[in-house]
């Protein structure tokens, strides 16, 4: 299998490609990450993830694939209040996945899948690829990367900004990693079982990050990373196998 980049390509080599490979699309943000992370974390960590495990694929499966440009702008109204976020409202952001994947379609792809990298945009991603797969024909599928971290218990996944995070971007660039605050305690934040709560209140109380982005480490961030590689590899030599 070969790894096409969408963007150094032309029209013809993408045209002879695209019916039979799977299209790898990271969808990231452009947002606050608390005060010692760079804005551009989610769309970093997606576009690095998407990278290092089409890599791995293409030593195991017999199709292409064709790694889209990050599309680094995502939901990220929550965070507009803390100032550094460039944001699409949820209504445009489906509108937008939608109409990339509508593209993807008319240059004749038949499978995409997004890989994500920020939270607040999982909605989107399944409300966009499932207008696309009955609008279009198309095959979506939706990886929201932290759920390939297989010990839940011992990383505080997803987070925002947090313990987990943090050491993704010290493993990734540490010069986007600025010196965290720790914290004494955790601000107390509603939550309930089962359930899924938005409230713009949680984040004003939480100053906008999780959890203890102190205690991060490049070294369990490198881990991390490629329990994450490893798993998302896996699952593109499966879709890339579909019919």
């Amino acid at each position: 299998m070969t790894v096409f980049t969408w963007s150094d390509r032309t029209r013809a080599e993408l045209g002879a490609v695209l019916p039979e490979a799977l299209v790898v699309l990271p969808f990231g943000a452009t947002e606050q990450h608390g005060p010692h992370l760079a804005t551009g974390t989610d769309a970093l960590l997606a576009t690095t993830l998407a990278h290092r495990a089409a890599e791995r694929a293409a030593e195991s499966s017999s199709r292409d694939l064709v790694l889209a440009p990050c599309l680094p702008f995502g939901a990220s109204d929550h965070h507009l209040p803390f100032g550094g976020t460039l944001s699409l409202t949820t209504e445009v952001a489906i509108a937008v996945l939608t109409d990339l994947a509508r593209s993807v379609a008319s240059c004749g792809g038949r499978r995409l899948v997004i890989i994500n990298g920020h939270g607040g945009n999982q909605g989107v991603c399944h409300a966009a690829a499932a207008a696309a797969s009955a609008r279009y024909g198309l095959s979506v599928s939706v990886v929201h990367y932290w759920n390939l971290v297989a010990d839940h218990s011992a990383a505080p996944v997803p987070g925002h900004a947090g313990e987990f995070e943090t050491s993704l971007v010290l493993a990734v660039d540490p010069d986007l990693v600025g010196r965290p605050v720790e914290r004494i305690a955790l601000p107390e934040t509603a939550a309930l079982p089962g359930v899924d709560l938005h409230d713009q209140a949680n984040w004003l109380r939480i100053d906008g990050y999780t959890d203890r982005p102190e205690r991060a480490s490049a070294e369990r961030g490198s881990n991390w990373l490629d329990e994450v590689e490893k798993a998302l590899a896996d699952r593109l030599i499966a879709l890339a196998e579909l019919p």
